[in-house]
């Protein structure tokens, strides 16, 4: 077998795609294919068990992390921006400009404060950490404040596992979603599309895997104990590591992404280590770091995934429920196509 590590760029799916950038009853979001139309306001839907109206299209939305803004970029919505926080990770080289039009209010978590300085008429998040009273202030008090909101259903609860799990279905009707609360759905649909190709180049890529690799997806490490933070069941790398026909050997674990210790880490014994490489500038956040760490301390460093640098990265975003979350499945399925060559 061929040791290599593999990497991905961030711009992968774009490469691959193309990418570009009243007293009316309220009217139920349909999420699908046959989504289709104009929107009727007031816009009213059902998200995350919370019963939310839209009273026209938004015109100064804040999204409080990098994924929420992407989608709202290539939905062609940077206009109506008020702002954005928590930038991560690079920014495509495609979106950059209309990316630094936007306002950044915070580099980190947004503070309920700052989110009302801005006066925003709509709030999107990826994260239900974010909208909490620590943060930006809890669903319930911002929409008595007139403030409608969106959590994406992939964390309606901080870290349990979707019911049912995580899909691609899911990011799609997401899109969808977002757009007809703006009334751009012909580019809900586009970017939609965009994203079914990558899957599909995925699953072709997939076809040529040798076996049941057995995956372990490093992700970060705590900041006080160290200990790694994987992927458990219920999210899209459990779902990706499905479609490729592998195994997530922390499929068993209670939560999301449980932090487990090294001990039980090197005692599952990886075939191969993905790492998501995070430059939100935190201890051990790139892969250069992980692999770093791996290869030197003396419990890690005994695995034969090491020795043998079977290794593949992937950018943070890619293992978070994002635009770039489709790239997982290309980069994974090539990285595993290449470590199994003989």
């Amino acid at each position: 077998m061929k040791m290599i590590v593999v990497a991905v760029s961030a711009g992968l799916a774009c490469a691959l795609t193309g990418c570009g950038g009243g007293s009316a009853p309220a009217a139920d979001v349909a999420a699908g294919p046959t989504s289709s139309g104009t929107t009727t306001y007031p816009l009213s839907y059902d998200n995350c068990g919370t019963k939310v109206s839209v009273p026209k299209a938004p015109t100064r939305a804040v999204s409080l992390n990098q994924s929420a803004t992407e989608i709202m970029l290539r939905l062609g919505l940077g206009d109506r921006m008020a702002g954005t926080a928590y930038e991560t990770d690079p920014v495509p080289s495609d979106l950059a400009a209309a990316y630094r039009k936007v306002p950044l209010l915070s580099k980190g978590l947004l503070k309920h404060e700052t989110l009302l300085q801005a006066e925003p008429d709509f709030v999107y998040s990826s994260f239900a950490s974010f909208l909490t009273a620590q943060n930006a202030g809890e669903r319930a008090e911002l929409h008595k404040l007139g403030v409608p909101t969106y959590l994406t259903e992939f964390d309606c609860t901080y870290h349990a596992a979707v019911a049912g799990g995580a899909t691609f279905a899911m990011l799609f009707d997401e899109i969808r979603t977002i757009a007809r609360i703006f009334d751009v759905r012909d580019a809900g649909e586009k970017l939609v599309a965009e994203q079914q190709a990558v899957v599909d180049q995925g699953r072709k890529v997939a076809e040529q895997i040798e076996g049941k690799p057995r995956l372990v997806w490093f992700y970060s490490t705590a900041a006080s104990s160290r200990t790694p933070s994987v992927a458990g069941p219920g999210g899209l790398p459990q779902t990706v590591t499905e479609m490729l026909g592998a195994e997530n050997l922390f499929k068993d674990a209670s939560t999301k992404w449980p932090e487990v210790s090294w001990d039980e880490f090197v005692a599952r014994d990886p075939d191969v280590i993905v790492l998501a490489d995070l430059t939100r500038g935190y201890p051990g956040d790139t892969a250069k770091e992980k692999i770093d760490f791996l290869e030197h301390d003396p419990l890690t460093s005994r695995l034969d995934a090491v020795r043998n640098d079977r290794f593949i990265v992937v950018p943070g975003q890619a293992m978070d429920p994002s635009l770039h979350s489709v790239e997982a499945i290309s980069a994974v399925a090539q990285g595993l196509v290449k470590l199994g060559a003989r």
